[in-house]
């Protein structure tokens, strides 16, 4: 009983921010976030979060201002699309003059081709944009608002609606006007408060504590609005059956009903994302990548869907890599440097001031005299190595084999440079001859694959699957086709797995969580106890297998449940 109406924790809002006319010290208490207590600052260094002790009600209640600022970065993706574009084509293009009825746009919707579309992305929405054939913006609105915990289970009913499977019915004939462009369905709070203005005579000011009052299920208030609510309709000439049926509605729709205005904003952007994708793929997807360039496995995503869109990812390479993702060509794009992993900001941009001053490197010796950066060391040398970025100057199992001899010359040509020398090569050339690479077996296939799906994120060169493609044509399902199979469909999935995780269930045994990807995408394989039980040698990192089993949903998410598998050799 003591620990009734206790905090037990002090969580922060994402984007909340209160402002107060005085210092807030004079208002509430502040304290610092209890986690993700320091976030990097605009200036590249660490800020402590500070936040409020009371909570978001009780900072309403004595009178200070809440605002919510959401920092989109699919602002910054169009912003670098269009500023691409500018530089790439000659094109100018005002992201707010296009037209909002196109059709290439549209038909991306109705096809699912949705990856990297804000709001869209997910397999549970492209399984139902392909049912709604989405035709207006209107439509796209709708769909933000449906796709959540609650109003989801609404939209089976207006996709028929919309294709005339479902009948269109009103309560009241001033109903049809309001709910006609959601198909006779309520979808938005601003609706909510069109019905009580247009049929019980609410101002919009009135019908504002009635969105609050059922919204947040404050009893006394609720009450108060719903006899308002019948007495305007009374006065209205409503008969009290219909206007009873018409209170009805607005329980059950405020809790799941969507704020309009933020929906229509969400679904602009995705259009806009949309229009950017389907007009200007390699641009879009180039400012995609390098927006979302910090998490190693989303890139790898982003870069499987640029190859679907027939874009062809270069490596990345020191003599013709920016530091981001950069467009080489309507179908090519190269990998940036800042997008390999243990390779600093420092480093990469040492690498390009050097290239831009004295022109491309020809040999690895003058890469390390000419690029005078502390950060280049053992770790970031290496990984630019293995993932193939010095490749133009030698076999990468040759370079990692002399990588510390390559250190040693870096630190003598560090120490001439200090002296004031200005070049290694300008005396005779003799510093360019002190560097001798030995012999070193080149590197094996599976370790180049490897190191580039560690440090890129992907494959780049080669995928692992591709030399067993044709064998398993004809007795796999792609992976990017599992989200078309019904759930409990039996089917046999072939990949490499790429991720094991073990938990141990309720009964004490173990199962295992299992990536599987092949060519095309990756998918979940849930291995439980009395399958892991004969197949419990199967389960190891990159071990390609073809799995058989059956599909389950979680949140329209397909997995595979496994029965049986086999390694392909």
């Amino acid at each position: 009983m003591k620990l009734e109406g206790v905090a037990r924790h002090a969580s922060t809002h994402a984007c909340g921010i209160v402002i107060a006319p005085e210092p807030l010290t004079n208002y509430v208490p502040l304290q610092l976030a209890t986690r993700a207590g320091v976030r990097v600052s605009a200036g590249g260094g660490a800020a402590k979060v500070v936040v409020t002790q009371y909570e978001m009600h009780a900072i309403a209640n004595i009178g200070l201002l809440q605002m919510d600022f959401l920092g989109l970065r699919n602002l910054t993706i169009i912003e670098d699309t269009m500023a691409l574009v500018q530089a790439n084509h000659g094109v100018a293009l005002d992201i707010n003059a296009i037209p909002l009825d196109e059709k290439e746009t549209f038909r991306m919707f109705r096809e699912g081709k949705t990856n990297g579309i804000f709001q869209f992305e997910s397999s549970g929405m492209k399984r139902y944009l392909k049912e709604l054939r989405p035709t207006t913006l209107e439509d796209l609105i709708a769909m933000v608002s449906l796709y959540r915990p609650g109003p989801i289970e609404l939209i089976p009913s207006f996709i028929a609606r919309k294709h005339g499977r479902e009948r269109i019915t009103y309560l009241h004939p001033k109903l049809e006007p309001i709910l006609a462009p959601t198909y006779g369905i309520g979808v938005y709070q601003e609706q909510m408060m069109q019905i009580a203005r247009d049929l019980a005579g609410f101002t919009l000011p009135d019908a504002a504590p009635l969105r609050k009052a059922i919204g947040k299920k404050i009893k006394s208030l609720l009450e108060e609005q719903r006899e308002k609510l019948l007495a305007g309709m009374a006065m209205s000439r409503i008969d009290r059956k219909t206007a009873q049926a018409v209170w009805e509605l607005f329980p059950p729709f405020a809790r799941y009903g969507f704020n309009r205005s933020h929906a229509a904003c969400y679904a602009l952007i995705a259009y806009q994302t949309a229009y950017l994708k389907a007009h200007w793929p390699a641009e879009f997807m180039a400012a995609l990548m390098t927006a979302e360039g910090f998490e190693i496995e989303r890139v790898g995503f982003l870069v499987e869907e640029a190859r679907a869109l027939n874009i062809t990812i270069l490596p990345p390479s020191v003599n013709a890599s920016n530091a981001t993702f950069t467009v080489v060509s309507p179908k090519e794009i190269r990998f940036g440097l800042g997008s390999v992993k243990n390779v600093g900001t420092n480093v990469v941009e040492a690498i390009i001031a050097a290239r831009e001053a004295q022109g491309p490197f020809s040999s690895v010796d003058e890469l390390m005299e000419r690029v005078q950066s502390k950060d280049l060391n053992k770790k970031s040398l290496e990984s630019l190595m293995k993932c193939g970025a010095l490749d133009e100057f030698g076999e990468r199992g040759v370079l990692l084999g002399n990588l510390d001899r390559i250190l040693d010359y870096a630190r003598t040509a560090q120490k001439v440079h200090s002296a004031g020398q200005t070049s290694l090569f300008g005396s005779g050339d003799l510093a360019r001859t002190s560097l001798r690479l030995e012999p070193t077996p080149p590197a094996e296939k599976k370790d180049r694959l490897s190191w580039e799906k560690e440090l890129l994120g992907l494959y780049v060169s080669e995928h692992p699957l591709e030399e067993y493609r044709e064998r398993l044509a004809n007795r796999a399902t792609a992976v990017a086709r599992l989200s078309e199979q019904p759930r409990d469909a039996v089917v046999s999935v072939a990949g490499l797995v790429s991720g094991v995780d073990r938990i141990v269930t309720k009964a004490g045994t173990p199962m295992l969580f299992v990536k599987l990807e092949d060519l095309t995408g990756k998918a979940e394989v849930l291995v439980f106890p009395r399958v892991l039980e004969r197949t419990a040698e199967l389960w190891q990192l990159s071990k390609i297998l073809l799995v058989k089993g059956r599909i389950s949903r979680d949140r329209d998410e397909p997995k595979v449940l496994a029965d049986e598998g086999m390694e392909v050799t």
